[in-house]
């Protein structure tokens, strides 16, 4: 699943007379102390409370994060001090949609920071919050202080109980190498897919409205559109000073009373006059919402250890170096089931996470850990094996080929028809139709994403006179140009070109009607190529006759002239032995394309040869090898790229 993102959530104000609490505390069953150890609270054993990791104490407390490969991790930084200077992640240990201890858990993510000369770092000058992303300004690599240098962070949402009703809580801890003194901090939520592009050293996909997001109501104050968000952090040298949360919007909302939360009286853009900024909020209801504690002297750093500033690697966490944070959500009126129809939606799709220079909002950014998502579920992707048959249409399997054990997957279709049950990872179908399957995250939940499968079935499978030959595809200029010859031409009344992403799915692009000619014609079709961030796409003619049948080309795989670089794409993925590689390599090379299972063994490798410029390269045949995941690794340069392959039959 996906993605990683973490927390947001140091945050969340504490501006204006909200009382706060900074003792320990559980929420929702997690330990709120500076202590990463389940089964362990404020100091002593507690046989139920869950957290972050485990140390191994006893009880019935759980542990959030994945710690597989911790200890060859913390190997790799004596064996290989470089590995020290890397930056990971690592999401969350139960299945997203479980019930843990009563609880239902959502998301969470742990995510390393970058040591040593860092490369995510604020330019020194005018970068500021309420800015326009695209405007900052990021080197190609500076050292930064010690008070704005982030080491780790960690991010957890469950909801207080095992229903989608109950409060949503956010935890968070954050662990930073200066312990003295004031440390300001930011966690921005983003409602688009916002990213960092190392290699521009840019940001890319921010928000329509002045590179953010704007919330959006009716006039009775009715939340019509969700946004961004922010909430900034302050620690004293011993104890949570002040959170406060923005949500970004058109200054003229100001004027409007929101349901939800009420306006804090602050607002601040890119600068004096901006139309787009980040406005203050409060709960409707009185009563803390929020706390923050920070680590004792020797507090344990966890299975990954701490790596600081300078590279070294200890056990635990000097005092205040690491500090944590909860956060109620629901009652802050950020939770979706506070606004919407739809309580299992989400409240953001990725989180920045920055510090600053002091404790004035607008003040100068200093360090941040890139864009990373949460609530990154996998979609459902439906697929079978055969989807024509004709003469005889026997019974076929239809399968989710990337369930979610928690989610549950409904099976429908209005012409086709369901042997045995319409619920689960797979059907069995004895008719040509539409099968649609839909996803639900949790029980109470409504539908999260639809995935469809069309079989097809022709009765009579005779063999059409017109045939279609010599199809090709080619980048002409701008242009996307197809070519494509036909025989018997008197019998062909229409051409419809589709093309697709991922050679299942196809979409009709044009239609050209059948010229008079008799026999032979020559036909051709372009478009100007419009941009998108697939790697490949698929393109194919489907032809109808007179006597209204259809023929289908072969397909034929064109490269997008629009992603340069090292971008690699398997296909087809699922596949039942052959597969291929489509990439952009940037130079002539010997190199070797390779399969590993997934404990990591070899399965096969074999030597190729690779050019400038585009490349389909034939990935070695997994014919006869057991279904399942594999990987396929192949050399570009200095880089080593894996992709995963679905092996089915």
């Amino acid at each position: 699943m996906k993605t990683i993102l973490f927390f947001i959530l140091c945050t969340v104000f504490g501006q204006t007379g909200l009382s706060q609490i900074t003792t320990p505390v559980i929420k929702a069953n997690f330990g709120v102390d500076a202590d990463l150890k389940a089964n362990f609270y404020n100091g002593a054993p507690n046989s139920a409370v869950d957290d972050w990791y485990s140390d191994g104490t006893a009880g019935t407390g759980q542990f959030m994060i994945d710690t597989i490969g911790a200890a060859a991790i913390v190997a790799s930084y004596i064996s290989n001090p470089a590995t020290r200077m890397k930056s990971f992640s690592r999401l969350m240990k139960p299945i997203p949609y479980t019930t843990v201890n009563n609880r239902l858990v959502l998301d969470a993510v742990f995510h390393r920071d970058f040591h040593g000369t860092d490369s995510t770092v604020f330019a020194s000058g005018s970068n500021k919050n309420g800015m326009n992303p695209n405007t900052w300004t990021t080197p190609i690599a500076q050292n930064i202080p010690d008070k704005n240098d982030i080491l780790d962070v960690f991010t957890h949402i469950r909801r207080a109980g095992p229903n989608i009703t109950d409060s949503m809580w956010m935890f968070g801890g954050i662990s930073i190498q200066n312990t003295n003194g004031n440390r300001y901090f930011d966690f921005e939520l983003y409602q688009t897919d916002i990213y960092y592009d190392r290699p521009t050293r840019t940001f890319k996909n921010y928000g329509p409205d002045a590179g953010h997001t704007s919330w959006l109501f009716d006039a009775s104050g009715n939340v019509l559109q969700a946004g961004d968000i922010i909430f900034s952090a302050e620690f004293g040298s011993s104890v949570l000073t002040l959170i406060e949360a923005r949500i970004w919007v058109n200054q003229s909302a100001l004027s409007i009373t929101p349901v939800n939360f009420t306006w804090g009286g602050l607002f601040d853009g890119a600068g004096p006059g901006a139309t787009f900024g980040y406005a203050s909020i409060i709960p409707k209801t009185a009563g803390a919402f929020y706390s923050g504690i920070q680590s004792t002297n020797g507090t344990w750093a966890g299975p990954f250890s701490l790596v600081q500033q300078d590279n070294s690697v200890v056990t635990n966490y000097v005092a205040n170096q690491f500090m944590e944070i909860s956060v109620n959500l629901s009652k802050l009126g950020v939770d979706p089931g506070t606004f919407s129809s739809n309580p299992c939606g989400t409240p953001f799709r990725r989180i920045l996470v920055k510090t600053r220079a002091s404790t004035s909002f607008t003040a100068e950014l200093k360090d941040f850990v890139a864009p990373f998502s949460l609530f990154n579920y996998p979609a459902v992707d439906a697929f079978t094996d055969i989807i024509y048959y004709c003469q005889v249409f026997p019974p076929t399997t239809i399968s989710v080929i990337n369930p979610v054990t928690s989610s549950i997957y409904t099976w429908t279709t209005t012409n086709g028809h369901i042997v045995g049950t319409n619920i689960g990872l797979s059907i069995v179908v004895d008719a040509p139709g539409t099968y649609v399957v839909t996803q639900q995250l949790h029980a109470q939940c409504l539908w999260y994403a639809k995935d469809s499968v069309i079989m097809l079935f022709d009765s009579i499978c005779g063999v059409l006179d017109v045939k279609l030959f010599n199809f090709n595809v080619q980048h002409l200029k701008k242009d996307v140009y197809l070519t494509w010859d036909i025989t018997n031409n008197k019998d062909a009344t229409s051409f419809e070109i589709e093309y697709s992403f991922d050679n299942r799915d196809f979409i009709r692009l044009a239609v050209l009607n059948a010229r008079p000619e008799i026999n032979k014609a020559a036909y051709s079709f372009s478009y100007p190529f419009s941009a998108t961030n697939k790697v490949i796409i698929f393109y194919r003619i489907k032809m109808i006759t007179r006597d209204g049948k259809a023929k289908y080309s072969p397909v034929i795989v064109l490269r997008n002239p629009c992603i340069t670089g090292n971008d690699v794409t398997v296909f087809p993925n699922p596949t039942s032995g052959e597969s291929w590689l489509s990439f952009n390599a940037t130079q002539d090379e010997l190199t070797s394309v390779s399969i590993w299972n997934i404990q990591g063994k070899l399965v096969i490798s074999a030597g190729t040869t690779v050019h400038v410029g585009e490349n389909l390269v034939k990935i070695p045949n997994l014919a006869g090898k057991p279904e399942g995941v594999y990987l396929v690794k192949i050399k570009l340069g200095a880089e080593i790229i894996t992709k995963k392959i679905f092996l089915i039959r």
